[in-house]
């Protein structure tokens, strides 16, 4: 698992002319060896890391002793090895040190879940609730208990909450204030203020950083990026109630001039089709969005949660139901309709589908492939791959999380200035 977080732009590079102070130079060296042992396959030594980061043995020792005492890494047990001398040990990142608060807050569910800083998920859960009808306080209320039960969850295992993140299906400034979320019927909700005026979360946060809020679709993009399952370029397509897209190029996140990037829910497939919540006609989310399939296919009034939906879905489409794949025959050719732009526009090779779509995966993939090759330019020459999500329906809530403790490995000295490391 030490490896799952893939860090990104830790590297050993010459100091610049000029004096270098004491204090930066040890935050410099922490997170060059902290970076090192994070993206290592197998575990390092100090040996090892002084070779590969050319610092010296007696300066990577005492970085190394910083960073267990931090309870930021932790020795392996050696492997056993032929010939003499005493097998070196290995250097892990610990599994009871901090940990990153992950939470979501969706149409018809909220969630919550810890993640240590191997990347391990240490704490899942999910609340289904249809939040349309209640009021941001309320529904943020909901979630600042969950949020207390996962701090719980953490301080039963021993870890220590270092920060939190919230992913919401809409735009959000720098701020972290949700300026749209049309399927919430949200309009510049000031979150932060919001959640830290109820107790629950003050408490579950307690002296860590300020919540960061995000677009639910980019954290997934992360954590898709980040399980070391893509390529550096590709496009996370989530689909529930809403449909939102992370866009990953040269291994980062794409946030747009403002960070609003990635609203593929409401590109138009059709100009004059039926109205969105938006305001606009015709948009993806009338045709591939989880409540229009559902209606296609028969099941508008069968009241099935988020989580299930898809499933309820796969196995109609399985036994072969015409209404099912009917209905995902005509989504996957609505996406496939939109991808196919953004793909011209970007040149990506790679579609991930997440959320309800990875399950739903088998039977959007052939329609959204032909209209794909019928629409993309180079299609012929270099086609597109289409594949589900690894992390699927949990992958915002964990890459809200993950979030909090890749900003750790990549600045270790403010974890332990806080320790007092």
């Amino acid at each position: 698992m030490a490896a799952m977080w893939q860090c990104q732009g830790v590297k050993a590079t010459a100091a610049p002319a000029g004096a270098v102070r004491q204090g930066s130079l040890r935050e410099l060296n922490l997170a060059l060896v902290l970076g090192r042992i994070a993206a290592a396959p197998r575990p390092p030594s100090r040996a090892a890391l002084a070779a590969e980061t050319g610092l010296t043995r007696a300066t990577v020792s005492a970085v190394v002793e910083d960073l267990v005492a931090g309870r930021l890494v932790t020795e392996a047990e050696p492997t056993p090895r032929a010939g003499a001398g005493r097998p070196a040990r290995g250097l892990v990142l610990a599994g009871d040190g901090p940990a990153g608060l992950g939470l979501e807050i969706n149409v018809d569910y909220l969630a919550a879940c810890v993640v240590d800083l191997s990347g391990e998920v240490r704490h899942h859960v999910v609340h289904r609730a249809d939040l349309r009808p209640v009021s941001a306080a309320d529904a943020l209320g909901r979630l600042a208990r969950l949020a207390a039960g996962a701090r719980a969850a953490a301080d039963e295992q021993g870890l220590t909450l270092a920060g939190a993140a919230l992913g919401v299906p809409g735009l959000v400034d720098a701020a972290g204030q949700v300026r749209l979320a049309p399927n919430l019927g949200w309009r510049d909700v000031p979150v932060p203020e919001l959640l830290a005026s109820h107790p629950p979360l003050a408490e579950a946060v307690d002296g860590v950083p300020a919540l960061v809020v995000e677009n639910e679709a980019n954290l997934a993009a992360l954590a898709e990026l980040h399980a070391g399952a893509g390529p550096d370029n590709f496009l996370h397509v989530s689909g529930e109630v809403g449909i939102g897209a992370g866009i990953v190029l040269d291994g980062a996140l794409y946030r747009g001039s403002r960070g609003w990037s990635g609203e593929i829910g409401h590109i138009p497939v059709r100009p004059d089709g039926p109205p969105c919540r938006c305001g606009g006609r015709g948009c993806l989310e009338r045709y591939a969005g989880q409540e229009a399939i559902l209606s296609a296919a028969g099941l508008a009034g069968a009241d099935l949660p988020a989580d299930t939906a898809p499933t309820r879905l796969a196995q109609l489409a399985e036994a072969g139901e015409a209404a099912a794949l009917d209905a995902l025959h005509e989504a996957g050719t609505a996406l496939g309709v939109t991808v196919a732009s953004v793909v011209n526009l970007l040149d990506l090779d790679t579609v991930v589908l997440g959320g309800g779509y990875a399950p739903l995966t088998p039977w959007l993939r052939p329609p959204m492939l032909a209209e794909i090759d019928r629409r993309v330019l180079t299609a012929a020459w270099s086609p597109v791959t289409v594949r589900p999500a690894t992390l699927g329906a949990t992958a915002a809530a964990v890459g809200a999380a993950g979030s909090v403790v890749r900003r750790i490995i990549a600045r270790p000295a403010g974890w332990l200035a806080r320790v007092g490391s």
